[in-house]
C-alpha cells in the first residue's frame, strides 16, 4: 500500500513552529481488511454534510483523509472520517489497548493498526471540533482518547511514532482550565 505524506502542524508536541508529515499506522492492507464492508462513499445526511469517499474502508485510508481533511479546515470532512474509522474499528482498537500495559515498542506498534488508527482519529476529531470551537465536543473526544486508547501511536514517516494522548492530555488539561 502506497501512503503519501501530509504535513500537518503539530501543536501536540509543542511543536508550533515545526511542520511534521504525519500518516496513520496501519502495518498492510492483509492485516487491515475491515470488520464489514461499507459503502465506498457515504450518503449526505444532510443538505450541507460532504459526501465522503471512503476508499477501501481500511482504517488507514480513512485516518488518511481524515488528516487530510484536517489539513485542509473542511473539518465536517475531518469528523465524518473520523466518526467512520470510530465506527468500524473502536471493538477493535478497545480490544488491543487491553491486552497492553505500555505502549508497543516500535517494531511491533504497526500491529496495533486499530488501536493506533482510531486513537488518532480521536485525536483528529477533537482537534477539527476545538478549531471550530466546540469546546465541549473536544473535551469529550480527548478525554475519550486519553481514557481509554492511551497506547495509541501515530506513524511519523521520518521513522517513528508519537503518542497522540500526549498531546490530547496537554489540550485537555488546557480545555478544562479555560471552562473553570
Amino acid at each position: 500500500m502506497q501512503r503519501k505524506a501530509l504535513s500537518v502542524r503539530c501543536w501536540a508536541l509543542g511543536l508550533s513552529l515545526m511542520t511534521m508529515p504525519l500518516l496513520s499506522t496501519a502495518a498492510t492492507p492483509s492485516t487491515n481488511a475491515p470488520a464489514a464492508k461499507a459503502p465506498a462513499t457515504a450518503p449526505a445526511a444532510a443538505p450541507d454534510a460532504p459526501a465522503l469517499d471512503f476508499g477501501d474502508s481500511s482504517s488507514s485510508v480513512i485516518t488518511t483523509k481524515a488528516w487530510q481533511a484536517l489539513n485542509a479546515k473542511d473539518y465536517a470532512s475531518a469528523i465524518g472520517y473520523t466518526k467512520k474509522c470510530i465506527e468500524l474499528y473502536k471493538t477493535q482498537a478497545l480490544a488491543m489497548q487491553a491486552t497492553l500495559k505500555e505502549p508497543a515498542p516500535k517494531e511491533t506498534a504497526s500491529s496495533l493498526w486499530a488501536l493506533n488508527d482510531v486513537g488518532t482519529c480521536y485525536f483528529i476529531q477533537g482537534k477539527a471540533l476545538d478549531d471550530q470551537g466546540d469546546k465541549k465536543g473536544a473535551i469529550e473526544a480527548y478525554k475519550f482518547l486519553v481514557d481509554n486508547l492511551s497506547f495509541c501511536q501515530c506513524w511519523d514517516p521520518q521513522g517513528w511514532f508519537w503518542p497522540p494522548a500526549e498531546g490530547a492530555r496537554k489540550r485537555l488539561a488546557e480545555l478544562q482550565f479555560d471552562s473553570q
